[in-house]
């Protein structure tokens, strides 16, 4: 569906394999970067804050955001999957990371920390899903 006014073009179906081997290339090709862009500023983070999973979380809610932008112009403006694939599954899907997310609050858990686990996993969530809302929502009135 095309909005009156908006010069995007409506998403067409991707004839693409799931899986090939280009998208593999575009999804490896962002991912290197994001990754690597994660590790500078949670380390960057980490001589100013004692505890490395607020960097984990700034991360995080700046993927969401991102990707909530990318998969929102993605719907609306783009006429291929090239740029979901480099920039929302490779760079920021690489830059954002549930797994380190969920050994930091095990870890506050097993110091005894369970108000800052609970603190944590409540503004991570909501800060998240609020950050993914606010791009798709950009994205999709551009």
């Amino acid at each position: 569906m095309v909005r009156i006014g908006s010069t995007c073009k409506p998403f067409p179906e991707s004839n693409a394999v799931a899986g090939s081997v280009p998208e593999a290339i575009l999804v490896g090709l962002g991912a290197i970067p994001g990754a690597w862009l994660r590790l500078k500023v949670v380390n960057h983070f980490y001589p100013m804050v004692p505890k490395k999973h607020w960097g984990t979380f700034l991360v995080n809610v700046v993927a969401c955001f991102a990707l909530g932008l990318v998969l929102g112009l993605n719907e609306t403006c783009s006429s291929s999957t090239g740029i979901a694939l480099l920039m929302g599954v490779g760079f920021f899907g690489s830059l954002s990371t549930f797994s380190t997310f969920a050994v930091e609050l095990l870890n506050e858990l097993r110091a005894g920390q369970v108000l800052m686990a609970l603190v944590l996993a409540l503004a991570s969530i909501g800060s998240g899903l609020l950050a993914s809302a606010v791009g798709y929502g950009l994205g999709t009135h551009a």
